[in-house]
């Protein structure tokens, strides 16, 4: 079972809908022991990173997603849950992230010609291995929905980047903690991939 975590951010449906096309057991909960019993954990978002925060502490699920963490679950954020997993955002001054990462979420600056928030389909470049990408060739376009963007401290997590007015992090994994600004569960078949290949984790461990 893969628990999607409900902290009343948008985008939860989309990600439940695209789990029960790949056949999963979906669960949408703030539960504590229905999260913490979950085979998987999937943060998803799309809002303001001090909105999110807020609510993700008014519901108690800072601590649970920590100890879900700790307890090497694995765990994909997705868009907004990407962001939420570092220290800060340009978005909302003085708001503490989850921290789990190291580094920051910037706005994306503008250049003439592009639009914000970046809306649209665009390439990914591998600078890293990554797990969450087996199978699918560099170039490939996913889809993009945000405003902000993350700068990671530490250039060995990065897995996928894109260029949109400048270089951006789109997907990091540090042990069992995935993550991607883009949405897979709108990325058409590359994106389904994605979330396959998240899927599969430690399956074949059983």
């Amino acid at each position: 079972m893969i628990a999607i975590i409900d902290y009343d951010a948008g985008n939860i449906k989309s990600v439940e809908k695209a789990l029960l096309a790949l056949g999963e057991e979906a669960v949408v909960s703030r539960d504590k022991e229905v999260i913490l019993s979950a085979e998987k954990v999937i943060l998803p978002g799309v809002g303001a990173f001090g909105d999110a925060m807020g609510k993700i502490r008014a519901y108690g699920l800072e601590e649970t997603i920590k100890e879900v963490i700790h307890k090497g679950t694995p765990f994909l954020g997705i868009c907004l849950g990407l962001q939420l997993l570092f220290e800060r955002s340009d978005e909302t001054e003085g708001v503490k992230g989850l921290g789990i990462l190291e580094g920051e979420i910037l706005r994306i600056p503008d250049k003439e010609g592009l639009k914000i928030p970046h809306m649209g389909w665009n390439s990914l470049k591998f600078p890293n291995k990554g797990t969450l990408f087996q199978g699918i060739e560099e170039d490939s376009y996913v889809y993009f929905v945000h405003s902000y963007y993350l700068k990671a401290k530490n250039p060995e997590i990065v897995v996928a980047t894109t260029e949109y007015s400048t270089l951006i992090d789109v997907s990091v994994e540090k042990d069992n903690v995935f993550a991607c600004q883009f949405h897979p569960e709108k990325s058409s078949k590359v994106g389904l991939s994605i979330l396959k290949n998240f899927i599969q984790l430690n399956k074949e461990e059983k």
